[in-house]
């Protein structure tokens, strides 16, 4: 693995023995003990610090297997051949990944640990979890000698409303942070510093190193930048920005949302992930090759083709909701066609840097997304182009938004999940029992919509119909 620009120890992450000895100092009292759901949300327990480093550390402990199978309301959803009634969901083990054990320091006393499921009784990964899904495209790259970087930039709304307030609105009339656009401006951006500043300090002492942070292009909407990290450490530094945000934001009496689109005259929330590959402590993207403006390998210009070629098969892990689809707008930074070019920000596929900095940016994926399944997908798709030696279409140039003839990324839910239950790269990929898994998963999500009536509905036919 490349150093990553000679960084000391992160501040904040903790080794087994500094949280034993942290828990004698009664400076942590707490460890929290989660993964990932479907939706990305941590799911979990809190432990009493004494009693996780004398007997959770040595054998981790269990959660209910209906946490991969619940909707957004926690019920248990019929259907799944993980877990169901008829199989009594039963426990699977988690198991901590000590790599990943930090102080949460937004939190009073606190440490939290990241874990990865196994079967109970054989203790295999669980394949359908979402952090088993971004390991098994890991260890596909590693089987290949690469190493993967790779970063996530978030996008979110703020609101001086609390969660609860929202709530009770309905989350309408919510008053934004703000009240211009304020992309870049400095002046607008100070009034949110008394977040800001704390989210920045909390991630760099919870061992996420902070970047930057600024106003973006939505009235209320902001993004925070965290340094890149081997693809894993990314995915797990994603999961716990967005759990350290909204726990800010609550406590303050705010709200934050990271819908990929709030409102349709508000410009949508991203998750822009740049990815590359390493081998040997070398850039494997890095070359002489010419690929229109770029200098590259034939690795590069492989990984880049089969990333555009196969984005519609994985389209439901970069745009996972409803509302993810909404986003999809020409004009408004989210990319509607399946291109690249180079620093262009209207193409899916931006490439960026040269030489060691030579990446590319995949601005498919929605604030929504759940990172360890978007990753996955990404990285999936470079790998599989590498293996088949998948030519990248010619690089567009110019304003991708009014070049009709280029094809288009899925329009909704519905056909994403069509392309991906029927995609034979998909089963390949990830296993036919996680593409059932999660197409059933995802049509569960377009039922209860097809099946749900709106405001929409009610201000269109109320009255007139």
């Amino acid at each position: 693995m490349p150093k990553i620009d000679n960084m000391p120890p992160l501040q904040g992450l903790l080794s087994l023995n500094q949280l034993r000895e942290a828990v004698a100092q009664q400076r942590i009292e707490t460890v929290i003990v989660a993964f990932t759901d479907h939706y990305g949300r941590l799911v979990g327990k809190r432990f009493d610090a004494d009693f996780f480093v004398e007997d959770i550390a040595h054998h981790g402990t269990h959660g209910c297997n209906y946490l991969l199978t619940t909707d957004m309301e926690m019920d248990p959803v019929p259907g799944y051949t993980f877990a169901n009634w008829e199989l009594g969901y039963g426990d699977f083990h988690l198991v901590p990944d000590f790599s990943t054990l930090r102080v949460a320091a937004w939190l009073e006393r606190t440490a939290l640990v990241l874990c990865d499921l196994e079967n109970e009784k054989i203790h295999a990964p669980v394949a359908v979890g979402p952090r088993s899904i971004l390991q098994k495209q890991l260890q596909r790259a590693k089987n290949q000698d690469f190493e993967v970087l790779a970063a996530s930039e978030l996008e979110y709304y703020l609101f001086e409303s609390s969660f609860r307030q929202a709530h009770e609105q309905r989350y309408q009339n919510l008053p934004p942070v703000g009240w211009y656009i304020e992309d870049y401006h400095i002046l607008q951006g100070t009034r949110t510093e008394a977040f800001h500043a704390q989210a920045r300090r909390c991630l760099k002492q919870s061992g996420i190193p902070v970047e930057n942070s600024k106003g973006e292009w939505g009235l209320g909407q902001h993004e925070l930048n965290v340094r890149y990290a081997p693809i894993l450490d990314m995915a797990d530094r994603h999961v716990v920005y967005k759990q350290c945000l909204k726990e800010i934001a609550d406590a303050m009496g705010w709200s934050i949302t990271f819908m990929a689109k709030f409102a349709a005259d508000r410009a949508g929330s991203s998750c822009h992930i740049h990815i590359s590959l390493w081998k040997d402590g070398e850039s494997a993207f890095a070359g002489e090759s010419p690929l229109g403006p770029v200098r590259c390998t034939d690795t590069f210009r492989w990984f880049l083709g089969g990333c555009i070629h196969y984005a519609p098969d994985v389209m439901v892990f970069y745009a996972p909701t409803i509302n993810s689809y909404k986003r999809y707008v020409d004009g408004s930074w989210a990319p509607t066609r399946l291109a690249w070019s180079y620093d262009n920000r209207t193409a899916g596929f931006r490439v960026v840097g040269s030489g060691k900095s030579l990446r590319i940016e995949c601005r498919i994926p929605g604030a929504d997304c759940n990172p360890y399944l978007a990753f996955a997908a990404l990285l999936a798709c470079g790998l599989e182009g590498v293996e088949q030696q998948i030519e990248p279409p010619a690089i567009f140039e110019g304003d991708i938004y009014a070049a009709a003839h280029l094809p288009r990324v899925p329009y909704t839910l519905a056909e994403a999940i069509r392309l991906f239950e029927g995609s034979d790269f998909a089963k390949k990929a990830f296993g036919s029992d996680v593409v059932a898994h999660y197409t059933h998963f995802y049509r569960t999500e377009q039922r209860a919509f097809d099946a749900a009536v709106t405001d929409w509905e009610r201000q269109k036919y109320f009255e007139r119909i």
